[in-house]
């Protein structure tokens, strides 16, 4: 791997992070926002789900703005529009503003994250491919573990507006690189934008994230819920029939033909809500459930953190020795195993133990992550890579959103924070070890072989 394509890889990952630790920072510090706003904290709600809605509505359109205008001028404008973003959020001072500025930050992120991670696709030899996915795996595995840390930390003892504020010297930094390190990637012809399948993806998604919102919320109106959801169904039932039948689709469906390519937009997204609702569910397992105090719980989630980046530098012969099925279908049931002993934790359990399942289900997760991310595109062809890069970037984004409001979601059907709080949690996290049948199954229909060229494996 050359060291331009290297330092690319290194740029694009550092704006993964930015882009995922802000999905997932402000929840620990909702409280002490909400008293800044004097609003509930339950009201905060709205600036995560704005974000991820922002985000997995315009994600589709990220490749025709690519192939439109150009890698280099799209990523630079993102990066800019998501620090401007950033410095606004910290600069709130009602909800409705918050809200506002985090709709910007999700634009932003909606075409800095695709973009730069289909310019490293496009520019990276195949026989490169896994060394420069691993770069941008990295953000995936440590993000949404130290955005609870981070965000409790700063919140209790500076101010909540630092956790937008860090984003800043971060953005300008990613904002001069860019300026030498993205090529301008773009397509001769990238013609008209699929407008219908835009607006009726965009409104099944808000609708879907609506709905699931309006379930899982302390007051939940039925209603509307149901009713956005059965909205969100037939939108996205209508999204899948025009985008089968267009001739020029914003998202080519047909990729999912591809085995490998499959696993990871289907498999791989279910595996990545079940997984990315672990780090959000525990600190408030702990407090809620056990009755830790915010510091406790925030530092022993970074033994997910510790098991994330202590089996790394082995992920890559793991796959070359036993093939990427293997590692993969290993790593799926080992990390539904590893929430079932979470489920049976107690107050008493003793600490080593604790931690040492939490560095198991760490270790899981960046296996895991690793084949999905390494296998997914290696058997897609150059001129199908940027439909298939949007339609990965958009399950994906939608895989981690869901998944923490499926989270939330399972903890009041296991009958909300009360009393019993902590059986609410073991329900949830039970629940989302059944869930992790459905990637199970796909990796196991997964040939053998699959990735081997990619992961530099003998017979492939």
């Amino acid at each position: 791997m050359t060291r331009g394509a290297r330092r690319l890889a290194l740029l694009v990952a550092g704006a993964f992070f930015m882009e995922i630790l802000d999905a997932t920072v402000i929840a620990p510090a909702a409280p002490h926002i909400a008293e800044d706003l004097h609003v509930t904290a339950v009201s905060i709600n709205v600036a995560i789900t704005a974000y991820v809605l922002t985000l997995a509505v315009l994600i589709p359109i990220s490749g025709w703005l690519t192939e439109k205008f150009g890698a280099r001028r799209i990523f630079t404008f993102a990066v800019a529009l998501f620090t401007l973003a950033s410095a606004g959020c910290a600069a709130a001072t009602s909800l409705p503003m918050l809200v506002a500025t985090r709709v910007l930050q999700g634009v932003g992120g909606a075409m800095m994250v695709p973009v730069g991670r289909l310019v490293v696709i496009r520019t990276t030899a195949k026989t490169d491919l896994v060394r420069a996915i691993a770069y941008l795996t990295w953000p995936a595995l440590v993000a949404p573990l130290v955005a609870p840390a981070l965000g409790g930390v700063l919140s209790t003892y500076a101010s909540w507006r630092w956790i937008f504020l860090v984003n800043v010297p971060l953005g300008l930094a990613a904002l001069v690189a860019a300026r030498v390190l993205v090529p301008d990637v773009r397509a001769d012809d990238p013609g008209r934008l699929d407008t219908r399948g835009f607006l009726l993806a965009a409104g099944g998604i808000a609708a879907l994230v609506f709905g699931l919102e309006g379930v899982a919320a302390e007051r939940p109106r039925w209603a509307v819920a149901v009713g956005a959801l059965a909205f969100a169904l037939l939108a996205l039932a209508g999204t899948v029939r025009h985008l089968l039948h267009a001739d020029r689709p914003l998202v080519d469906l047909r990729i999912l033909s591809l085995k490998t390519y499959r696993v990871t937009a289907l498999g791989g997204s279910a595996f990545r809500a079940v997984i990315t609702a672990i780090p959000f569910l525990l600190p408030l397992f702990f407090q809620l459930g056990f009755g830790w105090s915010a510091a406790r719980a925030g530092l022993v989630v970074i033994a997910l953190f510790a098991g994330n980046v202590g089996i790394k530098p082995a992920t890559t012969p793991l796959m070359r020795r036993f093939g990427i099925r293997t590692v993969m279908l290993g790593s799926v049931l080992a990390s539904a195993a590893c929430l079932a002993g979470i489920a049976l934790l107690e107050p008493a359990t003793p600490l080593p133990l604790l931690l040492g399942l939490l560095l198991l289900s760490g270790i899981f997760r960046s296996t895991g992550f690793t084949t999905y991310h390494t296998v997914a595109f290696a058997d897609v062809p150059s001129p199908r890579m940027t439909s298939a890069n949007t339609l990965m970037s958009t399950v994906q984004e939608l895989g981690g959103g869901l998944g923490v409001a499926v989270g939330a979601l399972l903890v009041r059907l296991g009958g909300g924070v009360g009393a019993h709080g902590d059986a609410a949690f073991r329900f949830a996290f039970v629940v989302l070890a059944v869930l992790l049948v459905v990637p199970a199954v796909e990796a196991f229909r997964l040939p053998r072989t699959a990735g081997n060229v990619v992961a530099g494996r003998a017979g492939g």
